[in-house]
């Protein structure tokens, strides 16, 4: 034979072999499926359906509208400054200790975080995460921060000034209201009215300094009677049959799913969560399959929160995933019971383990154990899906789960690429932006990119920046810049998000208005 006929010979039988192997490797899956892992070409181009199986009110702010007084949700954290004195109260020593009205600024001993009970009925927790309530005994009740868990002596209400809503009195269990007696004395033995003028010592100005609006805020927000309701129209509307359609045609092939921790007690989850996701996730399957889509399941809230922002379904902010084994072993329950149902669906691409847990509060060996035993509980029910471990938030090593993710199978780590939250680009041009994208972020992503080592997504990403007054072709190059850059991942890249109020967050309005054009 002749050398070019040889070597056309040679190609053949190694496509062949390949095949054969690829046809192994899915039935040793449990199905007949040239899965895309072993597919070298294949990269994954997906898109994030955010806000819509877990709740960033950021993302959608109409979900929150229909809840009284949505201002005082759980999380929101208040500063109360006494009219008579003129000075903020303070849980002295951040707790552990009573309430004083003698502070002339206010910062994180003066703040106060809301427990909701209803509209109009609260706990307050302070700075050391005790809860403010009323010591009983002789003399006048005093407010103290002793308790650890809130009973019915650390449960209040706030009565709102129907003229002006930041003007509030407080009152206490016993029926009196919370008074600033002296500066260093707080008490809940005020009686009666007594008017909303600055000559009442129960009248505080409230501030409102932070808010949250996650799952936890909207389902407790609406309560019991309202909530299930709301949320499954928002499920049932949000993302449709049509969007998986309009996501197979405009050059993607992949959605990444993120869920919270209850999803997996559905349809009857602790409270205040509701049921009715897990039927949304179903059918998120069904209809990527109709449009070839994969999908990617991220476990994006975890128990306790792994990161206390709002779409890790926190309740205050508290962070408090892996500082107990007993909130690692319930998330290890949520994987086993994702990757037992969704298993054999053949568009099941990947399980992410865990989303953007943050250093140092979650340290590395309580997440490293976290990963291995997510790995082995994927793999009791698939060996051709892969394991996404997500990188920490913070200042780590890039390369440190590669003790955990690598040598195993199908194995890939996750990091979020924005130029933003971050003050050195506060200032930044386009060009420099685009250099950052050009240098900085292609160096990180090659550190990460080693040839024996699991792989790389860039699982979250945005054009979006801190640039004022940005030209159409500006967020063109700067998008185009952060495919090229992005596309270097081994595993992929997912935008975030599809739909979003903000514009340049929604890929499907970036798309449809041609500053984002992507290609099959």
């Amino acid at each position: 034979m002749k050398t070019g006929a040889k070597f056309a010979l040679l190609c053949s039988l190694l496509v062949g072999i390949c095949c054969i192997q690829s046809l192994i490797i899915g039935c040793q899956a449990g199905r007949v499926d040239l899965k895309l892992s072993i597919n070298p070409v294949f990269k994954v181009k997906a898109v994030n359906l955010g806000g819509w199986l877990l709740t960033e009110g950021w993302i959608k702010p109409s979900l929150f509208d229909g809840i009284p007084n949505k201002d005082l949700l759980d999380g929101t954290q208040i500063q109360l400054k006494s009219v008579t004195i003129g000075k903020y109260v303070c849980a002295e020593n951040g707790g552990g200790n009573i309430l004083v009205a003698n502070r002339v600024s206010a910062s994180g001993w003066e703040t106060f975080k809301l427990w909701r009970i209803d509209e109009n009925t609260f706990n307050f927790r302070v700075f050391s995460n005790q809860f403010a309530g009323v010591q009983a005994g002789g003399g006048s009740p005093t407010v103290v921060t002793v308790a650890t868990t809130p009973g019915a002596s650390e449960t209040f209400k706030i009565v709102r000034n129907s003229n002006d809503k930041n003007r509030v009195r407080i009152q206490a269990p016993n029926g009196l209201f919370l008074q600033a007696k002296t500066q260093d004395q707080v008490t809940a033995d005020y009686a009666g009215d007594g008017g909303w003028g600055d000559d009442n010592p129960s009248v505080f100005v409230m501030n409102i300094v932070g808010t949250l609006q996650g799952e936890f805020q909207v389902t407790n927000g609406y309560g019991p009677e309202k909530a299930p309701e709301v949320m499954k129209e928002h499920w049932n509307t949000f993302i449709v049959e049509d969007d998986f359609r309009f996501i197979s045609q405009n050059g993607l092939n992949a959605v990444r799913i993120p869920v919270g921790w209850w999803i997996a007690s559905d349809p009857t989850p602790p409270k205040p969560f509701v049921g009715g996701s897990l039927q949304a996730l179903d059918n998120a399957f069904t209809w990527a399959q109709k449009y070839g889509i994969q999908v990617i399941i991220d476990l994006h809230a975890a128990p306790g929160s792994q990161n206390g922002n709002e779409h890790s379904g926190t309740r205050d902010g508290s962070l408090e995933w892996g500082k107990t084994d007993a909130t690692v072993q319930q998330s290890v329950a949520v994987i086993d019971f994702l990757a037992s149902r969704y298993a054999k669906k053949s568009n099941l691409l990947a399980i992410e383990l865990i989303n953007e847990p943050v250093a140092p509060a979650v340290t590395l060996d309580t997440l490293k154990s976290y990963y291995q035993q997510g790995y082995d509980t994927v793999r009791k029910y698939s060996s051709s899906a892969y394991v996404i471990m997500s990188n920490r938030l913070g200042p780590i090593d890039a390369r440190e789960l590669f003790p955990v993710a690598s040598g195993k199978q199908l194995t890939v780590v996750d990091v979020h690429y924005y130029n933003l939250f971050s003050s050195i680009f506060d200032n930044m041009s386009v060009q420099q932006n685009i250099d950052f994208i050009n240098n900085n972020r292609s160096s990180d992503l090659s550190y990460i990119t080693t040839s024996d080592g699991p792989l790389t997504f860039v699982g979250e990403w945005v054009a979006e920046w801190q640039v004022n007054g940005a030209t159409k072709e500006d967020l063109q190059n700067f998008g185009k810049a952060q495919l090229q850059v992005y596309g270097r991942a081994t595993f992929g890249w997912a935008y975030w998000t599809y739909k979003n109020v903000n514009n340049h967050w929604s890929l499907q309005w970036m798309i449809q208005n041609g500053y984002i054009t992507l290609t099959n």
